[in-house]
């Protein structure tokens, strides 16, 4: 085989190439580049945060709660802080004693909050939820009533409620993230 027909594929792949950025950097259509998959790094969320002290919620008032909830608020609880939750996560409890909504605010890496918003309302069985912003996630009822769950970049905001409809929690979500300027 002669030099010069060794070459012709190499010239032909890198024309190739060529043709195919040329393509792309003309289009009006924005290019997204494939995610990178790392076999055995799966990223994991952040497990559901528990009451640990009483309230109140410094950032969500109760009778915001009631309003968008439909229920008296009896008592509010909060869970413990941290380097990824900078904001306590706010339980607040209806006459029965059960949790009527919690609000759960997470600071971490973009990965992490986006697989946190995917537990807590699953891309294959909720609803697109977004918000202004760039917020996006799930909402969807549950067996014990209702997610709305967002993220953007780094910071996963997750609100959980006891009514069957998904309009109470976002609503809350709403209220969360203007009032702590996220």
């Amino acid at each position: 085989m002669s030099p010069s027909r060794r070459r012709r594929p190499v010239i032909v792949v890198i024309a190739a190439g060529l043709l195919a950025f040329a393509a792309v950097a003309c289009s009006d259509r924005p290019v997204t580049p494939p995610p990178i998959d790392h076999p055995g790094t799966a990223v994991q969320p952040v497990p559901a945060p528990q009451p640990m002290a009483d309230g109140p919620c410094r950032y969500l008032p109760a009778a915001a709660v009631q309003a968008a909830n439909g229920e008296r608020v009896v008592a509010v609880r909060i869970s413990d802080t941290g380097p990824d939750r900078p904001q306590p996560a706010c339980f607040f409890f209806a006459a029965n004693g059960t949790v009527q909504l919690r609000t759960w605010i997470l600071a971490t890496t973009p990965q992490v909050a986006r697989a946190t918003v995917d537990a807590a309302a699953p891309v294959a069985s909720s609803d697109l939820a977004e918000l202004p912003g760039g917020w996006s996630g799930g909402s969807q009822p549950t067996t014990d009533g209702a997610v709305f769950a967002v993220s953007r970049q780094g910071t996963a905001v997750v609100i959980t409620t006891n009514q069957r409809q998904t309009i109470g929690a976002r609503r809350i979500a709403e209220q969360v993230i203007a009032d702590l300027g996220l």
